[in-house]
């Protein structure tokens, strides 16, 4: 789901889309299509080999491309039959389907103030579009806008992203709010009739539209969101906002950092995240690792150490972690250790860090 309020003007992305071999959707977000795939009977071996991906009976990566993912929702869709799949998932979309960055819209006293922050980190979630909000004359335009749409499985791809934000909106809301229509960019499937779509979606439906827009009323985004948690907001968008600086990292840097990184990650506990084990477990020699890592303009120490400190913060927000046990995650012989790399880090104790993460 993504908000992001503006003018009629051309649309101006925050964070632009990756080209198509690094576009990616985040396994949680992946994962609401894999439960609808389940609770409406398909069979998960057959539908994985199809898509590319692993056998979704167990955990789906972190990150899955977003060509498997197109290509998992016209699969699901072709073995169940099912001409409507991308509904289906649009209205099993919850709280959980936008991890990375939905617990950030529950502190926010507005839809408008929603619809800013969701522009900040829509990317945290997926990489299959972007959006934004135009108001005109009283009216709310929201609008995704996808590259990706002509692939087969792009309109299911569509439909969900659609549904799912007006499933998400009314959760968040807590209430059912008033849709005046929506248009798709792609033809209707054959033979269904529009009506079963507008019956369906509580709004006249239009397809084969210039952009993919739902509309409503522009009052509804100062509409108070009764639940929301405001005292929460400051330490979840920083968590966010941490979250997409290493997103952004990974879009932009060569895939030999990111597989050193994902390495290093694996091994830490282990105290195998050295040059020549992290090497080894890439198939590499440590002198061929080394090369690869300076014609990226980096080096295996630099890494080795952004990596300790991202884990770091993300472990001292665990308050069911020891400061012990995460020096020991970290891969640290003593705690004290840990601490003297920490203060060097951040000036400051992991202690003291932490204190002021829970106020």
């Amino acid at each position: 789901m993504s908000f992001a309020v503006s003018s009629p003007a051309a649309l101006s992305l925050p964070h632009p889309l990756p080209p198509l071999g690094r576009a990616r959707v985040v396994g949680a977000y992946a994962k609401t299509a894999v439960d609808t795939a389940r609770e409406l009977g398909a069979d998960l071996a057959r539908l994985g080999q199809a898509c590319g991906l692993a056998d979704l009976q167990q955990a789906l990566p972190e990150n899955v491309p977003v060509e498997r993912y197109i290509a998992l929702l016209d699969a699901a869709a072709t073995q169940l039959n099912e001409p409507f799949f991308g509904l289906q998932v649009g209205r099993r979309m919850r709280l959980s389907t936008f991890a990375s960055y939905g617990l950030v819209l529950c502190t926010c006293p507005t839809l408008r103030s929603a619809a800013e922050q969701t522009r900040r980190f829509e990317s945290l979630a997926h990489d299959l579009g972007r959006s934004e909000i135009v108001e005109a004359d009283g009216v709310a335009h929201y609008r995704w806008h996808s590259p990706w749409l002509d692939r087969p499985g792009g309109r299911h791809l569509s439909e969900s992203v659609m549904v799912g934000i007006q499933t998400f909106v009314h959760w968040l809301a807590g209430t059912e709010l008033p849709v005046l229509g929506l248009s798709f960019v792609h033809a209707p499937p054959e033979g269904v009739p529009l009506e079963v779509y507008s019956q369906g979606l509580g709004a006249p439906v239009r397809f084969n539209a210039t952009v993919t827009e739902a509309s409503f009323p522009a009052a509804l985004l100062d509409a108070p969101l009764a639940n929301a948690d405001t005292s929460l907001f400051a330490q979840l968008a920083q968590t966010a906002e941490q979250r997409l600086a290493a997103r952004q990292r990974e879009a932009s840097e060569a895939p030999i950092a990111q597989a050193v990184r994902e390495r290093i990650q694996a091994q830490l506990m282990h105290d195998r995240a050295r040059l020549p084990e992290v090497a080894e477990a890439l198939a590499l020699s440590p002198r061929s690792l080394q090369r690869k890592l300076a014609e990226a303009g980096l080096s295996f120490s630099a890494l080795l150490d952004e990596t300790r400190r991202e884990l770091a913060c993300a472990y001292l927000r665990d308050a069911s972690l020891s400061l012990t046990e995460i020096a020991f995650l970290l891969g640290f012989g003593e705690q004290s250790n840990f601490n003297h790399a920490f203060r060097a880090w951040f000036n400051t104790t992991p202690a003291a860090w932490r204190e002021r993460q829970g106020r």
